[in-house]
Order: structure tokens, then C-alpha cells, then sequence
């Protein structure tokens, strides 16, 4: 049996979930369908970040990441306001260790300035009153960063989503797509859907849905687990709110921090390693397709080529406490393992490119009945609202 819809949205994350408030806000007699997999929603990524509001204040000025982080902040900041969902602008701190790193932390300054983030550069003394067990000699305080409820923020989108008509699809998971008299029928698990467009929202799987539709993805998701401890609770005053290292330049990933928790708690972390599965959120979580597919591509190949001593000690704190303590100690020196107890673990779809390098903005790819997201990285929580708002765009005279 088909059903019929006007719009099929592939991912019930938070991104599949605001393009869909979106698109009923666009065009209200439209009848939207949301397919997941899952038996819930924003049960990957989505439900197993760490809840942060970020700013835009790393990202190059002029790409979607930070122009979606800076308008899609205050749309979530405002969506948050009208639905109760819990929220706070509580601040955080970007701190350089030593003199080495004080030209990346100017650098960083400047990307802020140029993006609109309300941010200033602060000594010593300014960074105890803020954060008095943090280690530094410079920061950068950022005091609209915050904290938020991304799983919340998805109940009240989907309550919408289904107030105005829309129907949510769990557990459908998509096996294929083709084309029908000018749509696109949509095959899954649950019963086939012919729509007259599609929009893929499928994180961790991405680049797999999108061959579905016919599109050739322009880069491939390798995944990377990142792993979290927690404070335990009688040290969690060593933590006001979120502190931050300079990230190294050289390799892509912000390095580990600490980061309140919006309903308590405060979470140290995440490494980066290699996931040996799409949704591998343990170390024995292993997939043999997907770890044969991340190991052979080229460009993998040759990121770990270039990256391989980081790459190693990332993997030694993964199977050392020990290890990642001394990370954690370099920002907060008082920390001390038996502070730490472990944590869920999330996995990142990190789309990488044929030559080895991280694709580090928004990528979107479309033809006439389907809209690919092909790589939604942080912030694509905070910017969702205005990411889901630039996919409806793209479908400007499909649906008249």
C-alpha cells in the first residue's frame, strides 16, 4: 500500500524536525511526512550532544554556519521562550594555557568581532572571578553562549508539527526511493510514501540516503565517537558554567572541555576517535560494512595520514582515565580521576572530502523532487530553526 503526502522529511533529529515547523509555517495546507527509523525521536545525535547554545564565534565569517548560528540562536532562544522549554544564557570561557597559544585565541577574537559574538578578551584575574579553578593566563569570555534542552526543543516541535496536521512516521526505516510520474516514491519499513518532494535529514546516514534518492554525495560520513565523563557531584562547583580550549587549527576538532548541564551535572569531554560503527557509542560497538567503508575510503586515508599522532592520542585517552584526566587537567588543575565517573557517548557524522578534509560547513544538494542535507555539523542544533527555514527556501515553486 502507498500513502500520499506532498512533503516526505527523512530524519526525526532536530534538523528534519524544525525543517517540517518550517515548511507548515511556509505553507500551511501542505501535508507534511516525517519518516524515522527509530521507535523515538532525536534518538542519535540530537538526544546525545551536550545541549549547548553556541555563538558563532569559531566560525569563518560569511559561511552557513555562521550566519545560521547567529540568526538560528535567537530563533531557538525565542521558540524556547513561547514553548517553556528550559534555557540559559549563562556564558562561557575560551582559554589559552600558555603564551603558544595566544595568536590562535586573538585569531579566534577576530572571527567573534566579525561575526556579531558578543565577546572580549580578559586577563588572568577577570577569568578566576568567572571561573575561579580554571588554569590560563588569557580568555575569551562569551557571555551570550549557553545551555538548552535539544530534546525538549523536539517534543514541542513535533507537538506542533502534529497539531497542524502533520504526521510523524517511528520506526520507518527507509530502504529505498523511485521515481513516479513526477514524484518520488519513498520505500521503507513502515508502508511506501509517494511525495511530490523529499527532503533528507538522515545524520549518521546521510550520504547513504542521499544515493537513495539518485544524488551522488559530494563527500562521505565517517563517523567519530566522542566519549564524556561526568563530575561527580560534590566537585561539580569546580565548573560554573562552560570552559573552553583554544582549539588547535590543525586539527579539527575543539578538544576536550567542560560543560554545565542544562538539568545539572557538568560533562568533561569528548575525545574524537573513530567509530567502528555509524552508531557505535561503545568501543565493542562494531559494524564490519561501516568500518570497512570508513577504513578504505581515500579520504580517510589520507586524513589519517596527516593526523595520525593526534589521532593515536586521542585513542590512548579513550583507553586511558588516566590519560584523559591529564587533558581535563590542563584546563582545571584540580581535577582529579576519582572527580570523574563515565558518561553516554555520542558519535559524530563528520562528512569528509575525497582530499582528506573535514567539510566544515553546512552542505545541501538538491535536484527537482529532492533536497539533500549532506552535512549539518555544530551548530546545526542551535541553527536548526534557521537551517530548517533555508531547506524551505530551496523548495520555492515545487509545492504551488
Amino acid at each position: 500500500m502507498t500513502t500520499q503526502t506532498d512533503v516526505a522529511i527523512i530524519g526525526g533529529g532536530i534538523v528534519g524536525l524544525a525543517t517540517a515547523y518550517r515548511l507548515q509555517e511556509r505553507y500551511p495546507k501542505a501535508r507534511v511526512t516525517i519518516l524515522e527509523k527509530e521507535g523515538s525521536l532525536a534518538f542519535h545525535q540530537t538526544g546525545r550532544n551536550s545541549g549547548v547554545l553556541h555563538s558563532g564565534i569559531y566560525y569563518r565569517p560569511g559561511s552557513l554556519r555562521a550566519t545560521n548560528c547567529r540568526e538560528g540562536k535567537q530563533a531557538m532562544i525565542e521558540f524556547c521562550e513561547r514553548e517553556g522549554v528550559a534555557y540559559d544564557i549563562c556564558g562561557k570561557v575560551i582559554v589559552a594555557i600558555n603564551e603558544a597559544e595566544l595568536a590562535n585565541l586573538q585569531n579566534i577574537y577576530e572571527r567573534g568581532q566579525a561575526n556579531g559574538v558578543q565577546c572580549e578578551i580578559i586577563g588572568a584575574e577577570r577569568l578566576r572571578e568567572l571561573e575561579p579553578h580554571s588554569a590560563g593566563i588569557k580568555a575569551i569570555h562569551v557571555p551570550e553562549a549557553g545551555i538548552v534542552d535539544y530534546p525538549a526543543v523536539c517534543e514541542k516541535l513535533a507537538n506542533r508539527i502534529r497539531e497542524k496536521g502533520g504526521l510523524i512516521q517511528l520506526n520507518a526505516r527507509v530502504t529505498g526511493m523511485r521515481r513516479s510520474n513526477g514524484r518520488m516514491v519513498v520505500q521503507n519499513s513502515a508502508e511506501d510514501l509517494e511525495a511530490r518532494c523529499v527532503i533528507t535529514c538522515a545524520g549518521l546516514h546521510c550520504d547513504r540516503v542521499a544515493k537513495l534518492s539518485g544524488t551522488k554525495p559530494s563527500a562521505k560520513v565517517v563517523p567519530f565517537r566522542g566519549e564524556y565523563y561526568e563530575l561527580n557531584l560534590d566537585v561539580q562547583h569546580l565548573c560554573r558554567n562552560l570552559i573552553y580550549p583554544v582549539p588547535d587549527p590543525k586539527f579539527p576538532f575543539l578538544g576536550v572541555h567542560f560543560t554545565r548541564l542544562i538539568h545539572g551535572g557538568v560533562e568533561c569531554g569528548p575525545n574524537a576517535v573513530l567509530a567502528f560503527a555509524r552508531e557505535g557509542y561503545t568501543k565493542l560497538d562494531i559494524n564490519l560494512v561501516d568500518l570497512f567503508e570508513s577504513l578504505t575510503y581515500p579520504g580517510f586515508i589520507r586524513m589519517a595520514a596527516k593526523h595520525w599522532k593526534t589521532g593515536c592520542g586521542e585513542m590512548w585517552r579513550s583507553f586511558s582515565k588516566a590519560a584523559f584526566v591529564r587533558a581535563l587537567q590542563r584546563l582545571m588543575p584540580d581535577i582529579r580521576a576519582e572527580h570523574l565517573h563515565p558518561a553516554p557517548a555520542g558519535v559524530r557524522a563528520q562528512a569528509l572530502g575525497l582530499d582528506g578534509k573535514l567539510v566544515d560547513d553546512f552542505v545541501i544538494q538538491e535536484n527537482d523532487l529532492v533536497v539533500n542535507v549532506l552535512n549539518a555539523p555544530s551548530p546545526a542544533a542551535t541553527a536548526a530553526l534557521n537551517v530548517g527555514r533555508l531547506i524551505v527556501e530551496k523548495l520555492n515553486g515545487r509545492l504551488s
